[in-house]
């Protein structure tokens, strides 16, 4: 039997978006009952405006099979909580939140091996984990507003909400952040679900990845089409395993509450753990 457990962190070196104190980081740890050799770790990251509870057709599949399976409710950019335009700008706050998450862990007890999985945006917290960085100068036109950016539909009209919320001396350092390396060597592989941002990304840092990734998404996807995202991370990740699972298959189909893509997700979980039992056992 899977023991869920959820643990209250906090990172006083970052701020919480919606009002003083530290980020908070509350993590979702899915214990197995039969535990791998070595207590393999499995790092798990939902998707722009949703929960790590979004996430579970992944993490329970994982514990199942003898994988620590924790997740994170990504502060600013999950349901529980409330949205807030930082949280869905900052997308390089998404890896240090694991990085948190993995600091936690190491204090508590042995750990093994750690992989890192995600989807959407997730995917994107996923692979920055193993050397994904952004592109400075393509973050700095998406958030001038100069360049028609394409809708998040759990946020609208993103930049407006960012020039409303997020004071000018924040969004002036963004640029640099966005370009920074929040790779952890601790990350020894990552698999990325229908991942999101590759215009945002610099592509040089993807060809620069030298851990094994996997990728997976659907043909009929068009809130991260494939052909920017997936399809990119896929080309360019050295040795990327990549795999489209169906013409039809779009990009919510990989959330817990769809009835839809229940077979998908079946499928798409037992890549992972076969990935992630080639690459952390």
């Amino acid at each position: 039997m899977i023991r869920k457990e959820v643990v209250q962190l906090s990172d006083p070196s970052r701020t919480r978006w919606d009002g003083p104190g530290a980020r908070p980081v509350r993590v979702h740890l899915w214990r197995p009952a039969r535990p791998l050799p070595d207590a393999p770790v499995v790092l798990v990251s939902h998707g722009t405006g949703g929960a790590a509870e979004q996430m579970t057709w992944l993490a329970e599949t994982l514990s199942r099979a003898g994988f620590l399976a924790v997740s994170v409710d990504h502060h600013g950019n999950n349901y529980v909580d409330g949205y807030r335009a930082g949280g869905f700008a900052a997308f390089w706050d998404r890896p240090r939140d694991f990085t948190v998450v993995m600091d936690h862990l190491a204090e508590t007890g042995p750990v093994g091996r750690i992989g890192a999985a995600g989807f959407s945006i997730g995917g994107y917290t996923a692979a920055a984990l193993v050397g994904a960085r952004g592109d400075r100068d393509r973050f700095a036109v998406m958030l001038s507003g100069t360049v028609p950016v394409p809708p998040t539909p759990e946020l609208p009209d993103l930049v407006a909400a960012v020039d409303a919320e997020v004071p000018e001396s924040v969004r002036a350092r963004w640029p640099t952040s966005a370009e920074g390396d929040q790779s952890d060597a601790r990350v020894s592989a990552a698999f990325l679900v229908a991942p999101a941002i590759g215009p945002l990304l610099d592509p040089r840092s993807l060809t620069e990845i030298d851990r094994p990734v996997a990728v997976r998404w659907g043909g009929a996807d068009d809130v991260t089409p494939a052909g920017e995202n997936a399809e990119l991370y896929a080309n360019l990740i050295p040795g990327a395993d990549g795999r489209q699972v169906g013409e039809e298959v779009g990009h919510y189909w990989f959330l817990h509450t769809e009835p839809v893509g229940a077979a998908v997700r079946a499928e798409v979980a037992a890549d992972a753990v076969a990935f992630f039992t080639t690459h952390l056992t």
